[in-house]
Order: C-alpha cells, then structure tokens, then sequence
C-alpha cells in the first residue's frame, strides 16, 4: 500500500537523494544544494512516498522563516525567492505524484519545477519563469552560422558595437582564481543592496558552491579585459556537456561588455562542441533578442488550488 510519511532527518533526505534524484543539471547534484543549506539552516520536511518499503518519490522541502512557507530545499532566498532552478517533485508514477501532492502542507510555494513534477488538469500550468539556453549543434557548431540568424541590420549593429570594444585591446583569460573574489565585489559595487552577494547567507553560499566546483574541476571563470582593465567576469560550470553560467559583473566605463562576454561563451561552447549553454531564468532585455531557445519552469502553491474531483480528492496545482 502506498503511503507518504514525513522526515525531518538531513541524512535521510541525502541518502534517498542521492539514490533516487536523477543528474541531468548541475543543480540536481546534493552537494551543489548542500552549499545552500550549509548557510541558510533551513528547517527541513521531506516528504517519502512508499510502497512496501519501496520508495517511489519523494519532496524535499525547506521551511522558510521570513515568508512564512515553505519551499523547495535548500529554502535559500534572494529577496525572498528562491534561485536554484531545475526542482522537482520525485516520483514514479502520477499515483505516486498525486499522494505526495495531497501531502504538501499549507504555506507552500514552490519555484522552478520541471514539467514532469506538475499534476496537470483543467488549464495550462502557470509559468513561474523562463529559463534560456544555446544548443551550438542547432549551428553546426559554427558561430558564425548562429550570428547569420541575425538581421543584416542587426548583425551589422552588433559587430560595431563589438568593434568599439575591441579597440581598447581585449584580452581573455580563464580561472585565474583572484577573479572570483573581484567578481564578489564588482557585482556588490553594481547593485548595492540588490545585488544577489548583499545577503551574507548568499553570498556564503556562492563561496562554498564556488570551492565546490573548483574541487571538482568544473568551475570555468571567464575575465576580459580591456585596455588592461577587468571590463567583466562571469562564473559557471561545466558538467555533462552543459556550461551553465551561474553569475557575474560587468566594469561600468564599458557599457556593452555584458553583450561581448555573452557572445565569447557562445563562441567558445561552438569551438568546444558544448551541447548547451544555460543561461538560467529571466530575460533581462537580451536572451531572446539574441535567439536563445525558451524553457518555462513552473510554480506550485497550495493557495491555489484549482479543482478537486473523484474519490482520490487529491488536489490539482496550477505550476509556476
């Protein structure tokens, strides 16, 4: 008999996490969410699904103090929402799904979800935001093919503002470790107090997820610099033929320069035979203007419950 019960057990939740949750993102792995709860200390609830001992899915989820709710773990937040994207609801089938979902407790919002963790009736899902990503093949891994979907206009625009900054003298280089700490600082000089690094636990976070990935030899630091001044930097990883770019900052007396680095990690993902790049959610102004192919992420509130029907009375969310 399938039957959902409820673990507060850090440990257990690592166990069945790493036995259960599938690697297809950088943000699925533990120790990647690990960084998070190391500096945020959230509450834990992870909710079981099983069937004769047999785990069939799992929710993990995380109390968060300031909102009141609860959402997916870690529960680390940036102006109240949570970041880490790819989150799932774990199960094996829709039985297994909808007992979880009957389980989630009120207060709960969760960001981010894939598709497949979405009981889905009555309507669409409601999107939570859109992520963007460049698949070089669809260029024959060539980037000039890519900067030919381009208008002519549009492409001769481009490479005349890229010619502009060019004339300082660009220079690239990659993981120079120092780099890491100055993007901290740039980003914080950028933003004040909407920076994502303003929030000590965040930015403790992104220290740890930081070593982590340099550990591991998949953090890719990318620095240009013009007329011998750091004009940008961003941080990101490589893992299982994806670069995801995870954060970064841009000098001020080069305005632009966030299109320029945008492009290298385009071009070198071309050069490489990468097989995505992830540019993570939200548009900014630029990702669909520069042709990056959309993948929606949704959302799950227990306030918004659509619709209750037949003798399973298990509720059915609208997803962000």
């Amino acid at each position: 008999m399938l039957k959902v019960r409820i673990s507060e057990d850090v440990f257990e939740c690592r166990r069945i996490w790493e036995k259960y949750w599938p690697l297809s993102h950088l943000f699925d792995f533990w120790d990647v969410r690990d960084c998070f709860q190391k500096a945020f200390r959230r509450p834990l609830r992870l909710l079981i699904a099983e069937n004769h001992g047999e785990t069939e899915g799992f929710l993990a989820l995380s109390w968060i103090e300031e909102t009141q709710c609860f959402g997916h773990f870690p529960g680390e937040t940036w102006h109240g929402k949570t970041w880490l994207e790819q989150n799932r609801i774990l199960a094996r089938n829709s039985r297994a799904l909808r007992s979880l979902i009957r389980e989630i407790p009120d207060n709960t919002h969760i960001r981010y979800l894939t598709p497949e963790s979405l009981l889905l009736k009555n309507g669409s899902p409601e999107v939570d935001e859109t992520g963007y990503l460049f698949y070089p093949k669809r260029y024959d891994f060539s980037f000039s093919s890519y900067l030919n979907c381009f208008s002519g206009k549009s492409r001769k625009n481009i490479m005349k503002e890229i010619s502009r900054l060019e004339a300082w003298g660009v220079d690239y280089r990659y993981n120079h470790r120092p780099d890491m700490e100055n993007m901290f600082s740039m980003n914080r000089e950028a933003y004040g107090e909407n920076s994502f690094f303003n929030d000590p636990r965040f930015f403790n976070s992104f220290e740890k997820l930081m070593t982590w990935l340099w550990d591991n030899s998949l953090l890719r630091v990318t620095t240009v610099c013009l007329g011998g001044k750091v004009a940008a930097i961003d941080v990101g990883a490589v893992w299982n033929s994806t670069y995801t770019v995870l954060a970064g900052a841009t000098n001020p007396e080069f305005p632009g320069v966030a299109k320029m680095i945008n492009f290298h990690h385009m071009y070198w993902s071309c050069r490489n035979r990468i097989e995505s790049v992830d540019f993570l959610c939200g548009d900014f102004g630029w990702k669909e203007r520069f042709h990056l192919t959309p993948r929606p992420l949704y959302i799950l509130k227990t306030n918004k419950l659509i619709h209750q029907d037949g003798e399973d009375k298990a509720p059915v969310y609208a997803a962000r």
